[in-house]
């Protein structure tokens, strides 16, 4: 591609995981924070900084710096969310705004350089603009490129036309937001993207391949890539505005009949369908609720219209307790779809439908969930972890059921399969016993000092052992003494058919599972 990459301006909102914490969660920003993501920072407060907390340190390490270090879990899906006001509020300015990640968004620089007064006048004209409809501070930079322009926002620059290459060969290699790359260029000797960029363009390609010969061209400076423009997302909220508040439910049951039907109206006309409905409901004395129901299938009108007369049942008939009964009646309802997806975009059931006693179950335990809350209704997901009661969690009905991480290669000291049937809430002491009678004890090596023969189960009577494998030894938190575990896992199989998971810890055999 031949030509000088687009004059581009990006708006970039420093430490945008905490402030997102903050605007979501209320996790005071001005404190020491850190975002966690795989047990390492990778993202913190200015005072967390102060502290010596850096991005890519781990969890005990940043609190080692900082005692009083506030963690927050990673959530993309909640810095999205927060961002969005931030690209609204730009996009009250200028046209054809491209959120680069959360945090950040870009718009070609020439239309707001025209009629705002220069490009200077519109990046403060945006900042100020934001500042004032988000309450966020930013920074603007502007540049040949949105990789330029956005090295140029962290330093709150606005680099001359041309003057690209040169504002880029004087920063580290560490700019290109490679980690691996910059390691190798650095033990090479090639310490800046100048130096980089002097390099053939052959030669690198044949080094470090395709992405090493992109890297080099944003290095000197020839980001092409053109802007991906946002299109504005289409209002699909309905609300209701009532006179006379709303504390019967018969009465909710009819508004909620009226306002689902618009709503699936208004989904259809932009060929969506909705699968997570956020329900919101403002009251007489200016109390806000609030309650976000998820399905794994299409709501239909009549779905949506249940799930929201349940809700407002489940709000109207509370107790004192828990959910706490609004003090007056509901004088405002919102519905928002907060997760759709093409109409056509859900896998049917193999038979075709999904199935009308799956239909039935959910409307079930959705119902519980609007009388007693979304945490009244639980199921198990795998994860990752070493013990069978570390690889499952519980998560809340509806919720999306992903994993707490990826898959991965097995975990060191994990379990081969199959997985017990029978994970034990306590784990039942035991002892083992060879055949002369002598216990099974386990040296620091890992050795077994004999064949286990016989088990015995708390006070229960001996059991044969007719069958066993391991040890599976786990190590872990050795470099904290107050919280340092270690044990070795067995897996035995008994005369009478059962088969059971042992572990052995201190001295002391434990029964923590059952294998089906």
């Amino acid at each position: 591609m031949t030509g000088a990459p687009a004059r581009t301006l990006l708006l970039w909102c420093p430490d945008w995981p905490v402030l997102a914490a903050e605007i979501v969660d209320g996790v005071p920003a001005t404190g020491p924070v850190a975002v966690l993501h795989a047990n390492r920072v990778v993202a913190c407060s200015e005072r967390a900084r102060a502290e010596g907390v850096r991005r890519g340190l781990r969890k005990r390490e940043a609190q080692g710096r900082c005692p009083q270090l506030t963690v927050v879990e990673y959530d993309p899906g909640r810095d999205a969310r927060a961002f969005e006001p931030v690209v609204a509020a730009v996009e009250e300015l200028v046209a054809g705004v491209e959120v680069v990640r959360p945090g950040a968004c870009a718009v070609a620089a020439r239309g707001p350089g025209r009629y705002l007064g220069g490009e200077e006048a519109a990046a403060e004209r945006i900042i100020e603009h934001v500042a004032q409809s988000c309450l966020v501070e930013s920074q603007v930079g502007i540049a040949d490129g949105v990789f330029a322009a956005g090295l140029a926002a962290r330093a709150g620059r606005v680099v001359a036309p041309g003057g690209t290459p040169e504002f880029l060969a004087g920063l580290p290699v560490e700019a290109l937001g490679r980690s691996a790359l910059a390691d190798l260029l650095r033990r090479l000797g090639v310490r800046t993207l100048g130096d980089f960029a002097a390099l053939p363009a052959g030669d690198v390609l044949a080094r470090f391949g395709f992405d090493g010969a992109l890297a080099h061209r944003l290095a000197a400076g020839r980001d092409h890539r053109p802007l991906a423009v946002r299109q504005p997302p289409a209002d699909l909220t309905v609300t209701a505005e009532h006179d006379e508040p709303i504390d019967r439910v018969d009465a909710a049951a009819f508004v909620a009949r009226a306002l689902a039907e618009q709503l699936h109206e208004r989904l259809a006309g932009h060929g969506l369908a909705c699968t997570r409905l956020g329900i919101e409901a403002v009251t007489e004395h200016g109390q806000e609720l609030h309650r976000v129901w998820r399905h794994d299938g299409l709501l239909t009108a009549a779905a949506i219209a249940d799930r929201v007369r349940w809700q407002l049942d489940g709000w109207l008939s509370g107790s004192n307790a828990r959910p706490a009964r609004p003090t007056a009646g509901i004088i405002r309802l919102r519905l928002i779809p907060d997760g759709v997806i093409a109409q056509a975009g859900l896998q049917a059931g193999l038979w075709g439908e999904t199935g009308e006693e799956r239909e039935r179950a959910h409307r079930a335990l959705s119902r519980v969930q609007g009388i007693l809350g979304p945490e009244a209704v639980v199921t198990a997901v795998l994860g990752g972890g070493r013990s069978p009661a570390d690889q499952v969690r519980l998560v809340p009905w509806g919720d999306e059921r992903l994993p707490a991480l990826p898959e991965a290669p097995p975990w060191p000291g994990g379990l081969p399969p199959p997985a017990p049937a029978v994970v034990l809430p306590s784990p039942l002491a035991a002892t083992v016993h060879d055949a002369a009678g002598e216990p099974v004890v386990i040296s620091a090596r890992l050795a077994v000092s004999a064949a286990p023969a016989r088990l015995v189960v708390g006070t229960g009577q001996p059991a044969e052992i007719v069958g066993w494998a391991g040890p599976w030894p786990v190590d872990e938190r050795w470099w904290a003494p107050a919280e340092a575990r270690r044990r070795a896992r067995f897996q035995v199989s008994l005369a009478d058919g059962a088969a059971l998971l042992l572990a052995v810890e201190s001295g002391q055999w434990l029964v923590e599972a059952i294998y089906d």
